[in-house]
């Protein structure tokens, strides 16, 4: 690690649109060094969409901020010599502009910091619910984290022990498109096998913008003529440091 590490600072900004801010900052932030080839945009992706699960975590699960709150986040981090983002989870400072006293984001994050690994690694309990099939056979499942609907999946059945996903999205945690994988349903039900593969592909799928996700999701529910999720958009302030 370098003495003196680079810092994310997202500025203020609305707390719906943070996770698309974290990544659009960290691309711009290493536009050279993925030039000069030291750093892939696959891993910066992947980083972005780790922090974004950590800060899902705090300020969604636990802060509970409305997606129209004003937020603040800076965390320093660090490039490795095999062009690995490490985030330094010791350095997050958030800042949350509503009626929630520092003591309680201070006490939330020193909680979350102490368990990072288990979240951003932690498999997501999203609920699966199927809202039609297409002409051709195909299954389309919604899929809802808590009572909001944030992705939606096609599946194709093979036979009695095995499926197949052909493609998927979802928006939260963090946005994330799912393609092309192979699903056991020996002794479990397809809505099981869907869930489950899901929940690992959130962490490990290709990571986007909230609109390139929503715009996957609406594609699979037109399928099965179901009414599109709407991406909600935010306006920016002004950034300051």
């Amino acid at each position: 690690m370098g003495d003196n590490m680079p810092k994310l600072s997202s500025g203020l900004i609305i707390a719906g649109a943070y996770a698309d801010k974290i990544r659009r900052t960290l691309f711009a932030q290493l536009r050279d060094l993925v030039r000069q080839g030291r750093v892939s945009p696959q891993k910066i992706a992947y980083a972005a969409g780790t922090l974004n699960r950590m800060l899902y975590t705090i300020l969604v699960e636990k802060l509970k901020v409305d997606k129209g709150d004003v937020v603040r986040i800076r965390i320093d981090y660090d490039i490795t010599d095999e062009g690995e983002i490490v985030w330094n989870y010791d350095t997050l400072e958030l800042e949350v502009f509503r009626r929630v006293p520092q003591e309680k984001i201070a006490e939330i994050i020193k909680e979350a910091i102490a368990r990072a690994e288990e979240i951003v690694t932690a498999a997501v309990a999203y609920n699966i619910e199927k809202i039609g099939e297409t002409e051709d056979g195909d299954v389309v499942y919604t899929i809802r984290l808590d009572e909001r609907e944030v992705g939606a999946v096609e599946i194709i059945p093979i036979n009695e022990e095995l499926a197949f996903l052909k493609k998927g999205a979802v928006i939260e945690p963090s946005p994330v498109i799912i393609e092309r994988m192979k699903l056991d349903i020996k002794e479990r039900s397809i809505e099981e096998a869907v869930k489950e593969s899901i929940a690992t592909m959130a962490r490990t799928g290709r990571h986007v913008e909230v609109s390139e996700a929503t715009k996957v999701i609406n594609y699979l529910r037109n399928r099965v003529a179901a009414k599109p999720v709407t991406e909600e958009r935010y306006e920016e302030y002004e950034e300051t440091s």
